[in-house]
């Protein structure tokens, strides 16, 4: 009785920090005890690191033509008020990232990978939609709330209660972190294929692009356990979402 009593303590203190935020973009409130501002400072170092350790492209054409697609992208999702910068990383992964303070890079191999600009627009209209929709306060607060929780646990009920919350532990980030974090990637890659049609792209290039990706994916970590969608249900939440907007 006493773990539970403590147990709800916690969870009454972890509501006292709770901030929700309606955001009428998605439609959705969302759980924000931080705030993008709050994340710049971070997101500034973070990047400032990256293009210190990483190998950064000196391809002229291909770093102009990111920042051609993605200038389009910004400017047909309302962004401009921040000055985004774009760095083209040498790397044979295709892979692509956002920090919310306005960074994205992509790679060499993601660059190799597309066939054409309506496929790069999908790749920075999914990166935008991650900004957009607010997705790194977001994860930030959720992780801080889930361990605020799981640290009561563990104040209140001694070994039993570190057994507890590191079952709890593995069943928030099963239950909890993962799946949101894959509900993220899906609200960003509706995000961006809104961004790219609007910006005058193909929207039936973002399902063509994941069809890319899912043939040149060398194995692959089962959904139940990764942070993103399988490339199964990504290209039907896409296909699905591009016929209702009737841009099949």
């Amino acid at each position: 009785m006493k773990a539970l009593a403590s147990l709800a303590l916690a969870a009454a203190g972890l509501a006292a920090l709770e901030g929700c935020a309606y955001n009428e973009t998605l439609g959705r409130n969302q759980l924000l005890i931080v705030d993008d501002s709050a994340l710049t400072q971070q997101a500034d170092a973070a990047w400032a690191e990256t293009l210190r350790t990483q190998r950064v492209s000196s391809d002229a054409a291909a770093n102009a033509r990111i920042r051609r697609v993605g200038d389009k992208i910004v400017q047909a999702a309302g962004l401009t008020d921040r000055r985004w910068e774009y760095a083209l990383f040498v790397s044979d992964s295709p892979n692509a990232f956002v920090l919310p303070s306005g960074k994205i890079g992509v790679t060499t191999g993601l660059l190799g990978l597309v066939q054409n600009d309506d496929q790069l627009a999908t790749v920075l209209g999914h990166e935008v939609g991650h900004v957009i929709a607010r997705h790194a306060a977001e994860r930030y607060s959720t992780n801080a709330a889930t361990g605020l929780v799981l640290s009561g646990v563990r104040g209140v009920a001694g070994d039993y209660g570190q057994a507890a919350a590191s079952i709890g532990g593995l069943g928030a980030q099963l239950g909890v972190l993962l799946p949101f974090s894959r509900n993220h990637e899906l609200e960003a890659d509706r995000l961006g294929v809104d961004y790219l049609q609007r910006a005058g792209y193909r929207p039936s290039q973002a399902v063509a692009l994941w069809r890319l990706m899912a043939q040149q994916r060398q194995g692959s970590t089962p959904e139940f356990a990764s942070t993103h969608p399988s490339d199964a249900s990504r290209i039907a939440a896409l296909e699905s979402y591009i016929a209702s907007r009737g841009w099949a």
